[in-house]
């Protein structure tokens, strides 16, 4: 299993803000996680975007927020305009939900047209192609792997979170499996304690997408401290 320090480990987390629930303390509260543990980035909600970017100046976390969340059938337009809103509120990243009724059903080059669509409004930012593999079988994980690659996104992800499953070893290895070097493969859902994330990693990850950054962090630095595992969390979805 990757021997990876608390800070290479932080280094692949997008702390996952996503909730529909949360209030503004709530918020308030896992930016300042993000912000003590030094994560990559932040997904926040579209709503939240502006208010991230002004509450994390200055600490390093970038600003991701969601696309077509959480069930992708927004209309291409309706996906390229948040994106446009995104950019202008600040976010540098985006994770758009692929259309999973076209891909379900084989309609390709309206899959790879939505994504490409997105890509472009992201204007050079990195786009991630949610697949929601949870409504897939291998097939379909794969075929979807592989029009994210055709529609140039910079990463493939598992899950929402919100779709009944999350990521597992085996789809993130298909998915590694199934697109060029150049593609990067995201897992998210489920991922909430560091023997998960760590097992996602040696399967292909090189992003987590998690709510549970402080846990998995924690649980690393206990590590280093040589004060071992601080014990395992349950595997629910974010």
């Amino acid at each position: 299993m990757s021997n990876l320090s608390e800070r290479e480990l932080a280094a692949t987390i997008d702390h996952a803000i996503l909730k529909p629930e949360l209030v503004r303390a709530d918020v308030d509260a896992e930016l300042d996680i993000a912000a003590e543990w030094g994560v990559f980035s932040v997904c926040v909600r579209p709503s939240d975007i502006a208010y991230a970017v002004k509450r994390l100046d200055g600490t390093g976390v970038a600003v991701g927020t969601v696309i077509g969340f959480p069930h992708g059938t927004t209309s291409t337009a309706a996906k390229t305009a948040e994106v446009a809103q995104a950019l202008a509120d600040g976010a540098s990243e985006v994770d758009m939900v692929v259309n999973i009724g076209f891909l379900r059903s084989g309609f390709d080059d309206a899959v790879v047209d939505d994504i490409r669509a997105v890509v472009n409004a992201a204007e050079g930012r990195i786009a991630k192609v949610i697949l929601e593999t949870s409504y897939l079988d291998d097939d379909q994980i794969a075929r979807g792997s592989r029009l994210t690659e055709a529609g140039g996104a910079a990463f493939v992800k598992t899950s929402t979170g919100f779709g009944g499953g999350g990521a597992s070893v085996e789809h993130v290895r298909l998915m590694r499996a199934s697109v060029g070097p150049a593609v990067q493969v995201k897992a998210s859902g489920g991922v909430r304690n560091l023997t998960t994330a760590l097992a996602m990693i040696d399967a292909g990850a090189t992003r987590l997408g998690t709510s549970a950054a402080a846990t998995i962090l924690g649980e690393a630095r206990a590590i280093e401290r040589g004060d071992g595992p601080t014990g395992a969390t349950d595997a629910a979805s974010y």
